[in-house]
């Protein structure tokens, strides 16, 4: 016999998506958004790394983290959180916020008279530290190429840590994020690549 439900059920009220359950992750009629998750959070680490080089200044890095790592890897936060992925909803939204928030720390409040010294750049940078040393500890359970990425990741923080302190120059702590963000790069490359074609292209795990 027809439920309720079934007989509601017409061209204007279609099924429900199927879905399926996974360890980890539940799965429905959204999109991967690791791709533009992570190729938000690569690129406009890369201009960040390419900045405290000295190659250039901090206009792109500044866009960047307005509108691709800052909102639209947020937005891909949003989206794995839906899809039910703790670790990866948890980590875009809060690095989309990190780019935010540097915006508003370096471009913003100095505006309006605000400014961050050593001491407030040690302490904004320990925080997000810390905070990352939390998603380094729990990524060996989600992929090598994770582990490799946070563990970078978190000595990039430890390296401006160490720039403000006065202790590490600038360009060691650019060229070492520069890397960190080539990581995130080739991780949603692998994903973008294997999905579209269907198989195991690029290595990733």
């Amino acid at each position: 016999m027809a439920t309720l439900a079934e007989v509601r059920r017409g061209p204007e009220n279609p099924p429900d998506p199927t879905v399926s359950v996974e360890p980890g992750i539940y799965k429905e009629w959204w999109a991967n958004p690791a791709v533009v998750g992570l190729m938000g959070f690569a690129t406009t680490t890369m201009a960040t790394g390419l900045h405290n080089v000295g190659y250039w200044g901090a206009g792109p890095t500044l866009a960047m983290a307005i509108a691709f790592g800052g909102t639209a890897q947020f937005v891909a936060g949003v989206i794995d959180m839906r899809k039910g992925s703790l670790f990866g909803g948890s980590a875009f939204m809060a690095y989309g916020a990190f780019w935010w928030s540097l915006v508003v720390l370096d471009y913003m409040l100095p505006k309006t008279g605000i400014t961050a010294g050593p001491n407030e750049l040690l302490g904004y940078f320990l925080m997000w530290s810390l905070f990352t040393l939390s998603f380094f500890i729990a990524s060996f359970k989600v992929g090598n190429h994770l582990s490799i990425l946070f563990g970078l990741l978190l000595l990039a923080y430890l390296l401006l840590d160490g720039v403000t302190m006065g202790k590490v120059p600038a360009v060691i702590a650019g060229w070492e994020i520069f890397i960190t963000g080539l990581v995130a790069w080739y991780i949603a490359t692998a994903i973008l690549v294997n999905g579209v074609y269907g198989r195991k292209v690029l290595p990733h795990s």
